[in-house]
C-alpha cells in the first residue's frame, strides 16, 4: 500500500489518492505534528476516511468546499470567438493583474493575501494570458509550469461586469493552446463545483472530468 499527501503547516494537509485506510493511518502521524488541525483536501472518499477517524465518534465535521479535477481531451475554441484577441501579459499589466488575482482568491474564499509576487512571476515567465477588446484587458488566465508533462491552468478571472460574453472561455482556450505548444501531454484544470456556469464551459472547451475532490472543515 503506498500513498502522498502534502502539508505545509499550519495550512491543512492535502491528500493524494490513497486507499481509506492509509488514510486513517496518517491521522495519528499528523496529531503527533500538529494537534489543532481544522481541516482536511482530499479526493472525496480519502478525505472522508481522514475526517471520520480524527474527529472520533464526534463525527464533527462538514464539507466546506468540492471541487471538481478536469483534463483536456482536445481542444475545442469557442465558436463563434469573442470580440478581441489573445496576448501574453506585459510587465505594464501587473497591476491590473495583481488586482483580478487577489479578486479571484476572494470569490474562491482565500482572501487576505498579497499576490502581487506569484502574479509577477507568471508574467515574467510567459505564463499570464490575457483577453483584449480595443486594447483593453477584459479577462485572464494563467498556467503553471509544465512537469513531468503535466500542467494546471489556474486562475481563469473575469471582472463581474465583463462576464457573460465569452472573454474567461476564450482566454482559457488561449492559455490551454499555448500550453499545448509548450509540450504539455496533459492539460488539467479544478472547478468549483458550486458553479454550474464553469463546469458547463470547460466542457465545451474539450475538457473531461477526472475525480472529485471536498475539504472538510472540523467543527
Amino acid at each position: 500500500m503506498s500513498a502522498g499527501f502534502v502539508q505545509t503547516p499550519p495550512l491543512r494537509p492535502l491528500l493524494g489518492p490513497m486507499p481509506d485506510r492509509a488514510a486513517r493511518e496518517l491521522v495519528p502521524v499528523l496529531r503527533a505534528a500538529q494537534p489543532s488541525l481544522d481541516s482536511v483536501q482530499g479526493e472525496n472518499a480519502c478525505a472522508e476516511a481522514f475526517a471520520a477517524e480524527w474527529t472520533g465518534r464526534s463525527g464533527g465535521w462538514r464539507v466546506s468546499h468540492q471541487v471538481r479535477l478536469f483534463r483536456l481531451a482536445g481542444l475545442t475554441a469557442p465558436d463563434p470567438a469573442p470580440a478581441g484577441r489573445a496576448r501574453r501579459a506585459a510587465a505594464a499589466d501587473l497591476p491590473l493583474l495583481a488586482g483580478w488575482t487577489s479578486a479571484f482568491a476572494a470569490d474562491t474564499g482565500q482572501p487576505g493575501a498579497d499576490h502581487t509576487r506569484a502574479t509577477a512571476e507568471r508574467v515574467t515567465t510567459g505564463r499570464m494570458w490575457l483577453w483584449d477588446v480595443a486594447g483593453a484587458p477584459v479577462a485572464m488566465a494563467s498556467v503553471s509550469p509544465v512537469v513531468a508533462g503535466q500542467a494546471r491552468v489556474a486562475p481563469v478571472y473575469t471582472p463581474p461586469r465583463l462576464r457573460g460574453r465569452g472573454y474567461g472561455g476564450a482566454v482559457a482556450a488561449a492559455v490551454s493552446r499555448a500550453t499545448l505548444d509548450a509540450g504539455a501531454e496533459q492539460v488539467l484544470l479544478y472547478t468549483d463545483l458550486a458553479n454550474p456556469t464553469s463546469n458547463a464551459l470547460y466542457r465545451r472547451l474539450g475538457y473531461r472530468p477526472l475525480t472529485d475532490s471536498q475539504t472538510l472543515t472540523f467543527e
